[in-house]
């Protein structure tokens, strides 16, 4: 399945690095057919990327097509590392789920907007997070958010 990219205009990504700090996972449904995990991701603590795609596997359980689910995990934890690797700031993870539809965002508190790069060859842990999200998500962007900017992606699960 070929994958269509939204996200518009350059992107160019911090430099920094913040702590990981949890919030409880809210998981009730706001409104019906619709699921959210909610997270506050504090400066640096980098255990918090495990720890989110365990609480989104566990949100996703009978979410979407084989497979998707796999996709949200990468590409969420793509988007956690960046957010506590280039700000110095916490961070914010919300993931709805509605039905065939998955929107992730992560919040964090610099203006700064992220570069899409492409990748060194001789650097094989950096410079493809953005890369590996522009190809596998369904839409994805950043918007600028009061102080701050929030990076997202969707994913289209299809039917359940």
């Amino acid at each position: 399945m070929k994958r269509q990219v939204r996200g518009g205009g350059p992107i160019h990504l911090g430099a920094s690095s913040p702590k990981a700090g949890d919030e409880p996972i809210d998981s009730k449904p706001a409104e019906p057919h619709r699921a959210q995990l909610r997270r506050r991701l504090g400066r640096s603590d980098l255990r918090a990327v495990p720890e989110v795609r365990g609480a989104l596997r566990e949100l996703l359980r009978s979410w979407g097509r084989p497979g998707e689910s796999d996709i949200a995990e990468l590409l969420t934890s793509e988007l956690v590392t960046n957010a506590l690797v280039h700000t110095d700031r916490d961070a914010i993870l919300t993931a709805t789920v509605r039905p065939g539809k998955l929107r992730v965002e992560v919040r964090d508190f610099v203006g700064r907007r992220p570069k899409l790069c492409v990748p060194n060859a001789d650097d094989d842990t950096h410079g493809r997070g953005l890369m590996l999200v522009q190809n596998l998500a369904d839409a994805w962007g950043v918007r600028a958010h009061g102080v701050g900017k929030v990076v997202w992606f969707e994913l289209d699960g299809g039917p359940v």
